[in-house]
């Protein structure tokens, strides 16, 4: 009876280390190819090429929705990770008064997030090419080290864009973009741009001057992605308060491509971490 079960056992455990080999030689091949082919897909999307294969990046016009009013309106020229336009309308409350600006002919905003993520990217496909299907994988312990390595670039990549970075109003003001418009901005104005998931957003403070006999406790804004009414800073050694925010977004559609092909190659690799650790629980000891 004893000698029945331990030739079984020898016996499973023959089939079970066939499937193993099995699954390094071949299924992992195989998923490491369909990740290849989809992250060559979302960087398709970051480099969006012009008609020539060398040809300068193509232009893509957006226009802005308001979220609630139409304070704010406009049109936004995307050019891979650069805004290379912006003519935005701005209806002031109360007075009704158009404000009217664009970026000076010479200036380009460089959006960091869309930079970041196809940079984290590159570096998964690197990470996969370094396996060609030549390649022999001896240990299950090594497929696992390289899904997490190409997994932690992309959830980098999904962050960048799905978590944008929280500055404070005075980052804000020395950030260069009040810079970059003709004509120039007025004082009582800072605007920002960023990504959020698929969007590209705009944000306009209105500003106000605190006076120096003002009974408001003056406590500074700390950092966030959406400052509200009412928050305060000092700027050129003035106090100043924000009195209203208008915000005004449009959706990239290819970005949301991305973020689709982020999500599925995370599952992917998540898949393949999964089938290599039941292999695992087989074994008292770790053979992989």
């Amino acid at each position: 009876m004893a000698a029945t079960a331990m030739a079984a056992t020898a016996a499973e455990r023959a089939v079970l280390e066939q499937e193993f080999r099995w699954l390094l030689q071949d299924e992992v091949h195989a998923v490491l190819r369909q990740l290849q082919d989809i992250l060559q897909e979302a960087s398709h999307r970051f480099t969006l090429p012009g008609a020539g294969a060398e040809g300068p990046v193509k232009q893509e016009n957006f226009i802005l929705g308001s979220c609630a009013t139409d304070q704010v309106k406009g049109v936004l020229t995307l050019q891979g990770d650069a805004l290379s336009q912006a003519d935005v309308n701005l209806k002031m409350p109360r007075s009704n008064q158009l404000q009217h600006f664009t970026f000076r002919e010479d200036k380009q905003w460089k959006l960091q997030q869309i930079q970041d993520a196809r940079n984290h990217v590159s570096q998964a496909i690197y990470l996969l090419a370094n396996r060609d299907h030549c390649y022999q994988f001896r240990t299950g312990a090594e497929v696992l080290k390289l899904m997490d390595a190409v997994m932690l670039q992309l959830t980098r990549a999904r962050n960048r864009l799905t978590t944008p970075a929280t500055l404070t109003l005075p980052e804000i003001a020395s950030s260069g973009l009040t810079r970059m418009f003709a004509p120039a901005l007025p004082a009582d104005l800072l605007v920002n741009f960023y990504i959020n998931l698929n969007k590209l957003c705009l944000t306009v403070y209105q500003l106000h001057a605190l006076q120096p006999n003002s009974t408001k406790n003056f406590r500074p804004a700390g950092g966030a992605v959406l400052h509200n009414p009412g928050a305060m800073f000092e700027w050129g050694g003035q106090r100043l308060e924000v009195s209203h925010v208008h915000k005004a977004e449009c959706v990239v559609p290819w970005l949301n491509d991305a973020l689709v092909f982020f999500t599925v190659s995370l599952q992917l690799c998540q898949q393949l971490k999964d089938k290599i650790s039941v292999f695992s629980s087989y074994w008292s000891y770790r053979p992989f």
